[in-house]
């Protein structure tokens, strides 16, 4: 679930992986180097732009652009209710960040993929391999056995004005790659909540649609300013996408594949489940709605499965999104205030931050 922060809300989608098949619920279970590993060589792996570059014609912007981004069709094996596996088959888009196979997409496009195949933009198919992830941006990288390949220009997106052209080059609709739409920036810094994820992203109105996910946003210079990864849905919504700043991606791209993961992120070693509904809550004899430990996987933090978050820094915690957010307040080592309901006795607990390591 997606939606703004600050003013009226809208409804959102993340709109990358176009699903033909649906998911299951998991209450049920409730029960039960910079670029490589050697850092050094990130400067010749990540192409950025120099301050020069001159205004090109949409022609050429996609000209150039067009090379640089590709097709992601990714299978995934699930299982149904009646514990009988099938394949769950989608698709998205990604963008070159190395000639020799390095691809920034996002995270929810090969989420959970069995196989993830790559078709460039000269028609070649490859089979891909995760490097690595990190679900709060929305990030991944894969990578591919190829050379030569046309790598992104990386741009500036904190030298963006609001008015200014963007080009976005995607797979809308998992079948129409290559795809290329002309909008401009409508506003910077929007505040959105992804699957519980807050994000800062940039607002655009070229079109935007299913498979676009993880395609590249393109400013006048032909430069990479952004990545592809919500739009809005609703009677009558339309020109209102979503991308990462550029500037984001660099980062986390960096730290991926230094790293394995994104530094500096804390976490409190367990899974939470959000409950909602008061029916929900009494089929399973739970005292009542709200946000429970599913798992818990660092015993030193405190918690037992079956705990109930009450608050958090004085907050009150009504959902796993508002668990989130105030951990993103807080650094590594940092001892996190925390009320839970326990049976019928309520505890506290004083958590100590650990560093998350994906």
């Amino acid at each position: 679930m997606l939606k703004l922060l600050r003013k009226k809300s809208v409804i959102l989608l993340v709109i990358g992986t176009v699903l033909l098949s649906g998911i299951a619920g998991f209450i049920g279970s409730y029960l039960a180097n910079s670029m490589v590993a050697d850092g050094s060589k990130a400067n010749g792996l990540l192409q950025v732009a120099s301050a020069s570059g001159q205004a090109m014609s949409i022609e050429d912007i996609a000209r150039i652009a067009s090379k640089s981004v590709v097709e992601i069709t990714t299978e995934t094996v699930k299982t149904d209710i009646r514990m009988r596996q099938y394949i769950s088959e989608g698709a998205g888009s990604g963008v070159i960040i190395s000639s020799d196979g390095y691809i920034v997409t996002n995270n929810h496009v090969i989420k959970g993929a069995s196989k993830i195949t790559v078709t460039t933009n000269d028609g070649r198919n490859y089979q891909a391999q995760l490097v690595g992830k990190d679900t709060k941006t929305d990030l991944a990288v894969i990578k591919i056995q190829a050379s030569g390949l046309q790598p992104a220009v990386f741009g500036n997106s904190d030298q963006l004005v609001v008015g200014e052209l963007a080009v976005a080059i995607g797979n809308p609709l998992g079948q129409l790659g290559g795809t290329v739409t002309e909008g401009i920036i409508s506003a910077l810094n929007r505040d959105i909540i992804i699957d519980g994820e807050t994000m800062n992203l940039l607002q655009t109105s070229a079109a935007i649609n299913p498979g676009n996910s993880g395609g590249g946003l393109f400013n006048k210079r032909a430069e990479l300013i952004g990545i592809v990864n919500a739009k809005s849905s609703g009677v009558g919504i339309e020109g209102i996408g979503f991308a990462i700043p550029v500037n984001t991606v660099k980062d986390v791209v960096n730290q991926i594949m230094n790293y394995g993961y994104v530094r500096g992120r804390v976490e409190v070693g367990v899974t939470l489940v959000d409950i909602s509904d008061i029916r929900t809550a009494l089929l399973y004899h739970l005292p009542g709605t709200g946000v429970y430990v599913l798992e818990v996987r660092d015993r030193s933090s405190g918690f037992e499965v079956g705990d109930r978050i009450i608050k958090a820094d004085g907050k009150e915690i009504r959902s796993s999104t508002d668990f989130k957010q105030v951990l993103s307040k807080h650094k590594v080592g940092d001892v996190l205030q925390v009320v839970v309901q326990r049976g019928n006795r309520i505890v506290g607990l004083k958590v100590t931050l650990k560093e998350a390591s994906s």
